[in-house]
């Protein structure tokens, strides 16, 4: 279980959940997972599943079902997920926890959290959050997608796109624009039944991440009660903005894990292939790349779990959670690679777990804000000396 990596932070709890989680995986994940891959989209029944064990609300409070446990539930989460070797399993399942049910917690009211969190938490209702939009990906400030004030409803009209569980999910947590001539402060949450007459979807076809129905929604004169405003009117950038640590963190954990995962694998591999009358684990060449990647994967980790420690006391670290999404998806990218080339032509193959990884890691510099965002934030925090305090 690699106690030894995170022991300072790790309680005896916390490795039991681990052991628990890992056996639940790969018992109901992982011989599916390939199946999955081919379909497109998970099936209700695994979310139902995850429900059913309280994986969905390791984090949330008890009086709707959750466990209210620490941060470390989480991490952990992440790390195990990275072992299906599947991106797509692991963004559909986390997104529903990490960024729809978050913010219902975090933003819903009494009566939202019971229709919404509780059977979100049980696995019964899936959610997605769409923020995306065709015309800008990382501007969340210029999003163009309206709702207009009608009575008891919003009217809403506009688009989404690469939206996790985007066509399969029951409920969407939608930012909208309910003040056009203002920017932050014009901008809202709204939660968004997917039965509601005049929304639709389209699944988009992607290079990776290929068992999650990553979607492409429209919304034509979509009307919505107003109670299902999520917080208050206007105030929707900046709870997005209060959730991007958390997610950031996530992504560059999830990027560490798949990284230390692929080394694990090819270790394996090393171990027992052999090549001009000796195994591969005999060449030095392969032998220095091996201790390299192993010594950038744990210096990352390190990196992430003070960060995970900090966010767990009550700091908002956005400059070093940019950092963190930044270098570990990079070095997602870096070791697979590595890891591929080890492998040879075995690499190129699809019946081996190289090909899947290649594509999947992918998205890491992409997704969740690309590469290029999170240096622009960071030499915005570094140059100008920007500041950002916890949103309001």
């Amino acid at each position: 279980m690699n106690k030894s990596n995170g022991s300072y932070y790790f309680t005896e709890e916390h490795d039991l959940f681990r052991q628990t989680f890992r056996d639940f995986l790969d018992k109901e994940v992982k011989p599916n997972v390939d199946q999955w891959e081919k379909d497109g989209f998970l099936p209700r029944e695994i979310y139902k599943k995850f429900g059913e064990m309280g994986f969905f609300g390791m984090t949330l409070p008890e009086e709707y079902g959750g466990l209210d446990g620490d941060v470390w539930y989480n991490v952990i989460f992440d790390e195990e997920l990275a072992r299906m070797n599947s991106g797509g399993f692991s963004a559909s399942i986390g997104a529903h926890p990490l960024l729809a049910l978050t913010h219902i917690n975090g933003e819903g009211t009494s009566e939202q959290k019971e229709k919404y969190l509780v059977p979100g938490i049980k696995g019964e209702k899936v959610g997605c959050l769409a923020i995306t939009e065709p015309g800008g990906g990382s501007d969340v400030q210029a999003i163009r997608t309206t709702a207009v004030r009608d009575g008891d409803h919003y009217i809403v009209n506009g688009s989404k796109t690469f939206i996790t569980n985007g066509v399969l999910s029951d409920f969407l947590i939608v930012v909208v624009k309910t003040d056009p001539t203002a920017k932050a402060k014009g901008i809202s949450l709204l939660i968004i039944d997917r039965d509601s007459q005049g929304l639709s979807a389209t699944m988009l076809d992607k290079l990776g991440w290929r068992a999650s129905d990553t979607g492409e929604i429209a919304f034509d004169d979509v009307r919505v009660p107003v109670d299902n405003l999520l917080g208050a009117e206007g105030h929707g950038f900046f709870y997005v903005m209060q959730h991007f640590v958390s997610e950031r963190l996530s992504l560059g954990s999830g990027g560490v894990a798949a990284a230390s995962y692929a080394l694990e694998v090819t270790l394996k591999y090393i171990n027992e292939r052999q090549a001009f009358g000796k195994k591969l684990n005999r060449f030095q060449v392969l032998r220095h790349r091996v201790a390299q990647m192993s010594a950038e994967i744990e210096m990352n980790r390190q990196f992430v779990y003070s960060l995970y420690s900090r966010y767990q006391n009550g700091d908002y670290p956005v400059k070093e959670a940019s950092m963190c999404k930044l270098l570990g998806t990079q070095l997602a990218d870096k070791v697979i690679t590595e890891c591929l080339q080890m492998f040879g032509g075995y690499g190129f193959m699809e019946d081996y777990p190289l090909a899947r990884m290649f594509r999947d890691a992918r998205l890491g510099q992409i997704g969740g804000g690309t590469t290029e965002i999170m240096c622009e934030i960071i030499s915005k925090m570094m140059i100008e000396g920007q500041q950002y305090s916890t949103p309001k």
